[in-house]
């Protein structure tokens, strides 16, 4: 299980029963949050940092640890901050400062100085603040009582986030083809989210992925066959068509197996030897957390599968999506947003059909696909595009709907939703922010979620939602 190391400070000037009681003090705690975090990582607590070695050591733990996704740290007495200067230099996980006290309430009528130099958080951890705002070092600051519910929550979030910036540290992503000829927003300088992200990002032959789907047998298929049986609806007699994609999803999953693939991309312009543009076996390896982005978008592809990632274990969709066309009533305006294939099925509001139609791009046979109606609720848009510079993650609220009326000509899988705080505003802004068109949607993940990320990856972060006003859009456009 993924681990994140409990770093407290404090110093030898109080004396021995002092650090005694700091040590007692961190290991109740330390059992607490072990208890409320347990379903998805391990509280391992570390020695107290009194002096630069102690520290350095710690740090150097962390960083070597690949079980571990973060730190939190936490300044019991006042410790110092020029001995955690070394030590925070070889840190490379996710840092979380934890502002806390062991005591909830003050004892008035017993409280003295022994006390006030034991509990001093409001001391020492504004001395780590400065030092860490000194540094530039990227962190997450969690203020309040440790078993208060709220602090909780933000450290199980902060726990999601790492876990998630450990996986993008080790993606890889295969692109079968490269970026869709002439499109701007979808490119993207791979060298520099390497350093930046972690992820290898690199291509692979369409004929090396057509070699290994040729190589699937027919008993596979008829596995992934029952499968598709087990969880979609069959709504069309094209079996063939259908048993195309099963080997697709089938041979995928070996080359990805093969070669530690965690997303990938295609583009229709270059699925030489493919009968169908990938559809069904797409939306299915989506369940299984593999990121995609279509027409050679890397960037998405990573963050459908960072975003996924990070969503474990909470309620909602998440998942890759395209915005498309609107509804432009007004004062009614709503998005529709699908693709041609590639909507994930979490996002079904009833069993998804299988179902084979033509598709009127690509020059392939007609493809299956999985169509739905989408989900309801509260949401966000997520995106990150390539500024030259540097990159930007833009982030905007929406409001998954019910859409208005059938669509009986439309084959495809969609959801639908409202901008906030409205169309002409959360559209405007979007388009001011440079945001692109390919995007990751998600019901479980909100906006302090997507926030700490991008604090935690020093990426310049823009959002969007009841907050932004007309006066914002200029801003955005000129940051």
């Amino acid at each position: 299980m993924e681990k994140l190391y409990f770093i407290p400070g404090s110093q030898d000037l109080y004396g021995e029963e002092c650090l005694k009681q700091v040590a007692k003090d961190c290991e109740e705690m330390v059992r607490f949050l072990n208890e409320k975090l347990k379903d998805i990582t391990e509280v391992v607590l570390m020695p107290t940092v009194v002096d630069t070695k102690a520290c350095i050591e710690n740090c150097r733990k962390a960083s070597a640890d690949d079980d571990c996704v973060g730190v939190i740290t936490w300044m019991h007495t006042f410790s110092p901050a020029k001995m955690w200067i070394k030590g925070l230099q070889e840190l490379r996980k996710p840092l979380l400062h934890l502002h806390t006290q062991a005591n909830e309430k003050l004892p008035y009528d017993t409280i003295d100085m022994d006390f006030m130099n034991l509990n001093q958080a409001a001391h020492g951890d504004r001395e780590y603040g400065f030092i860490l705002a000194r540094m530039g070092i990227p962190h997450e600051v969690v203020a309040g009582f440790y078993k208060n519910d709220k602090v909780v929550k933000k450290l199980r979030d902060f726990a999601g986030v790492a876990k998630a910036i450990a996986f993008s540290k080790n993606l890889k992503i295969a692109m079968f083809g490269n970026n869709m000829r002439e499109v701007a927003v979808t490119d993207g300088d791979r060298v520099e989210s390497q350093i930046r992200y972690g992820w290898e990002a690199n291509y692979y032959g369409v004929g090396d992925l057509v070699d290994c789907i040729n190589s699937v047998s027919d008993s596979e298929t008829d596995a992934m066959m029952e499968e598709y049986k087990s969880k979609y609806t069959m709504a069309t007699d094209q079996v063939d068509a259908v048993r195309e994609q099963a080997r697709y999803e089938v041979g995928l999953k070996k080359f990805f197996e093969k070669n530690g693939i965690g997303a990938f991309i295609d583009t229709f312009q270059d699925l030489h030897g493919l009968k169908q543009l990938p559809g069904i076996a797409v939306q299915d390896l989506m369940t299984q957390g593999i990121g995609f982005g279509p027409e050679g978008d890397y960037k998405i592809s990573a963050m459908s599968a960072i975003l996924m990632k990070m969503a474990e274990g909470k309620e909602g969709a998440t998942g890759f999506i395209e915005d498309y066309t609107y509804d432009l009533t007004d004062g009614e305006e709503l998005e529709l947003a699908s693709h041609m294939l590639e909507v994930p099925p979490a996002f079904a509001a009833t069993k998804p059909e299988i179902q084979v139609h033509p598709l009127g791009i690509g020059g392939k046979e007609d493809p299956a696909r999985l169509v739905f109606d989408g989900v309801t609720g509260d949401g966000i848009q997520v995106t990150l595009v390539d500024m030259g510079t540097h990159f930007r993650i833009i982030c905007a609220d929406i409001e998954l709907v019910k859409q208005p009326k059938p669509m009986p000509k439309l084959p495809v899988a969609r959801i639908m939703y409202r901008h906030k705080p409205n169309f002409e505003i959360g559209t405007a802004a979007w388009c001011y922010a440079g945001g692109a068109h390919h995007s990751v949607v998600s019901t479980a993940l909100t906006r302090a979620d997507i926030a700490m990320f991008a604090r935690l990856t020093n990426t310049e972060l823009i959002t969007i939602g009841d907050d932004t006003t007309e006066t914002d859009l200029q801003k955005f456009f000129m940051k």
